[in-house]
């Protein structure tokens, strides 16, 4: 018998690849997508694409859509009892199993099998280690389709936000941004492939700048990070 998993879901691109293999393995019973939302914008976190859009992606998928709400700057601590509790109801429904797109960030692989652990659940990395120009050649070559949705200005100006992910856009990244924007360069939504009934329709909204406090760990607590996000809307 398959072990039940829940799969955290962010909505973009490595997210749809791991899944896609996920899928594949046959190993996991996948019984939902997990994802964060911000409650007061309805969108979620860092990404800011609506829930609206969210929930169309997993109903094609045909899986359900569990929600951690959470406030519009939380903290550490209130993020992480958050997810806590929410991952110790998912584990009490008999998921044994989490699985991540995460690709190469080592502190970030322990950071999620540490706090997993404590709710008795193991983690999974269907990427991890693998050459993330060879995930996006298999992103595209499978027939997936994404658009960027939100840039790092530190990395990427203006011109890459709303844009879809194909060769060209690959071609055209700077040659210090990871072609999966693994160090955060960049976020995408997936609107179609091979785990989709359907594709997900929408059109681009806007294009707006927004920027946030460094974290509390960087020495400049003056210092601000840009972001630009295309809007989109579902039709």
């Amino acid at each position: 018998m398959k072990e039940k998993a829940f799969f955290n879901w962010s909505g973009g691109k490595d997210s749809a690849l791991a899944l896609y293999k996920t899928m594949l393995s046959n190993k996991y019973n996948i019984q939902c997508l997990l994802t964060n939302i911000n409650a007061v914008h309805d969108r979620v976190s860092m990404h800011g694409v609506r829930r609206s859009l969210m929930e169309a992606q997993a109903a094609s998928l045909g899986l359900p859509l569990v929600t951690v709400e959470l406030p519009e700057e939380p903290s550490m601590l209130e993020y992480e009892m958050m997810m806590l509790e929410k991952v110790s109801a998912l584990k009490t429904s008999g998921c044994s199993k989490a699985v991540f797109g995460d690709i190469f960030l080592e502190d970030l692989k322990i950071y999620r099998e540490q706090k997993l652990k404590e709710a008795g659940i193991e983690c999974i990395f269907p990427l991890w280690k693998i050459n993330t120009t060879a995930l996006i050649k298999e992103f595209i070559d499978n027939g997936f389709k994404a658009v960027v949705v939100c840039v790092n200005e530190q990395y990427l100006d203006k011109s890459f936000c709303g844009r879809i992910i194909d060769e060209a856009f690959i071609n055209d990244l700077p040659s210090n941004v990871d072609v999966c924007g693994e160090n955060g360069e960049f976020h995408s939504f997936v609107f179609d492939g091979p785990i989709f009934k359907q594709s997900i329709q929408f059109k681009k909204g806007d294009i707006v700048y927004k920027t946030y406090k460094a974290p509390k760990y960087d020495n400049d607590n003056q210092k601000k990070y840009g972001f630009w996000f295309c809007d989109l809307e579902a039709i």
